[in-house]
């Protein structure tokens, strides 16, 4: 087997391989899928000297160990977290050099929720419809990192103009998200309208890739029934029967049968991606402060 590869040491409570996504399938019936916070995968990528678009491991909440089998430059972000080889500190959001064999332990976020880790040259797994991206509603690309799996790597671009280190946003304190009204805003009554705009809610645990469920007042719809299912875009703002809002990610159905009340700016998902459970959540309509 080529030594072009990491091996999975600890694969943590959640690790994919995902990169910018397969946009362009909803037709077909396939989300977009890719990093939710695509500003901290692109930056890492950066970092290491890789394509924006090159394949990286996403980690969720305690992230992962790796042991490369040739030295590697990596670079972590997204979520800040401690970063060791062979046990001794390395820096995070900096590229770092890593001999062959030497393990590599992200430890669990500080603040935040997923981790970003590029390796130069890439994650080198099979692409499907053009992407690397593992899809947890479709199951497409590769399945969820496990103890013992090797991912293959790709070849590096060459010499590069090295960067340091840069500025990361912090996770947010308060998750603020610009929403447009609509398509289903009159299904909903004045009142709910203006409870979802002025209202405090929180993130709920129950949220994952698919979808940021929150906790807090519920919407009262104005029409009852159910609509024919029809399309759903990434920053769909969903209301299911129990009229708490739901935010559609990156892994998100491509169609549904409950009323959208609104649509986030897709800008504020990466910061929704870095959102731990508890954290506020305030919708403001957008072009408002």
């Amino acid at each position: 087997m080529t030594d072009r590869a990491v091996a999975v040491v600890r694969a943590g409570a959640l690790t994919t391989v995902q990169d910018l996504g397969r946009p362009g399938h909803a037709h077909l019936g396939v989300p977009r899928s890719g990093a939710l916070d695509q500003p901290a995968a692109r930056l890492v990528n950066r970092l290491v000297g890789n394509a924006p678009g090159a394949a990286v491991l996403e980690t969720t909440l305690n992230g992962c160990a790796v042991r490369p089998r040739r030295p590697v430059t990596i670079a972590v972000g997204g979520a800040p977290c401690p970063v060791t080889v062979d046990g001794r500190p390395a820096a995070w959001g900096a590229p770092v050099r890593v001999p062959a064999g030497a393990l590599v332990d992200i430890g669990a976020a500080v603040s935040g929720v997923r981790g970003y880790i590029a390796v130069d040259g890439g994650v080198a797994v099979d692409p499907v419809l053009g992407s690397r991206s593992t899809d947890l509603l479709s199951g497409l690309g590769p399945p969820p990192l496990a103890d013992g799996a090797v991912l293959p790597l790709g070849t590096p671009r060459g010499p590069h103009a090295r960067v340091d280190t840069v500025p990361q946003p912090a996770p947010p304190g308060e998750l603020v998200l610009r929403v447009t009204l609509g398509p289903r805003a009159d299904w909903f009554t004045r009142a709910a309208l203006e409870t979802l705009t002025t209202r405090a809610y929180r993130v709920s645990s129950a949220s994952n890739r698919i979808g940021l469920r929150t906790e807090g007042p519920a919407l009262e719809r104005a029409l009852t029934g159910e609509l024919p299912s029809e399309g759903m875009v990434l920053g769909a703002v969903q209301v299911p029967p129990d009229g708490r809002p739901v935010v559609f990610l990156a892994d998100h159905p491509t169609t549904g049968g409950y009323p959208v009340v609104a649509v986030v700016r897709e800008a504020d998902l990466a910061a929704a991606a870095q959102a731990p459970p508890g954290t506020p959540v305030r919708f403001v309509r957008a072009g408002r402060t």
